[in-house]
This record gives structure tokens, C-alpha cells and sequence, in this order.
């Protein structure tokens, strides 16, 4: 992907976001302390953002700044605070481990004797391993 890919590609996902919560260009630019100029041009992909105005316009719009860059995220996910503590600390654990907690995680989501429904099944990217023993 091109840098004028990336930004036309950041302008959609900002003006998708500003649209989404009512905002005209002008609200967003004050919100985001910018010139709805600057909105304008970095919504048609004329102009990229430096890191400090990606994070004011991720305040303004109420997403984490990663979500202007991918529509593949749905809305708020990284902010959901569940999410974002169980991430970090998934982050931090070796191959061994993850695999372990993946096991935990598909027998907690497999479908129980008489549930209607069941939920819906992760995917394993690693085999299932039984957690290494930890020294007491």
C-alpha cells in the first residue's frame, strides 16, 4: 500500500467516524483543535496527519486512534476497558501459555448439554498444550 493509499485510506475511515457521530467538518476541526480546512483536506486523502493530530482527532471522534486505519475493527473495540486489560496481559505471555489459555477459552465457548445456542467457536493457531506447572 502507497502513502497516498494510507491517507485516502485515513480520510474515509475519519470522515466515516465523524459521520457516524454527527459531526460536521467544522464541529470535528474545533473538537480536534485543527482548521476544517485541515479536516477537509485529510478526508479526500489530499493531506496525511502527524501523530499529534491522528490523537486529537481519535479524542474528538471517541475511537482509539488505531481504528483510522482499519475498517476491519468494529467501532470502540479497542476502548471496551474488559478488552483492553485482557489484551495487554494476553500481550505478555509466552507461546505455552496463550496455547493453554486458548484451550481455556474454546472450553468455555463450547456448547454446553442443552444450550439452545451455541456460541460462536474460536479458531486454534496453536496446538493445545497442558500450562506448564508453576514452583509454589
Amino acid at each position: 500500500m502507497c502513502m497516498a493509499d494510507l491517507r485516502r485510506r485515513f480520510g474515509l475511515l475519519v470522515a466515516a467516524n465523524r459521520k457516524r457521530r454527527g459531526l460536521t467538518q467544522e464541529q470535528l476541526a474545533e473538537a480536534a483543535d485543527i482548521s476544517s480546512d485541515m479536516v477537509a483536506k485529510i478526508e479526500t486523502g489530499a493531506s496525511g496527519a502527524r501523530f499529534p493530530v491522528i490523537e486529537r482527532l481519535s479524542a474528538a471522534l471517541d475511537v482509539d486512534p488505531a481504528e483510522l486505519f482499519t475498517s476491519e475493527m468494529p467501532s470502540g473495540l479497542i476502548r471496551r476497558s474488559a478488552f483492553l486489560e485482557l489484551s495487554t496481559r494476553l500481550a505478555g505471555l509466552s507461546g505455552a501459555d496463550l496455547a493453554w489459555i486458548s484451550g481455556i477459552v474454546e472450553a468455555a465457548l463450547a456448547p454446553k448439554v442443552g444450550e439452545p445456542h451455541a456460541p460462536a467457536q474460536l479458531t486454534r493457531s496453536a496446538p493445545r498444550t497442558r500450562r506448564p506447572k508453576r514452583a509454589t
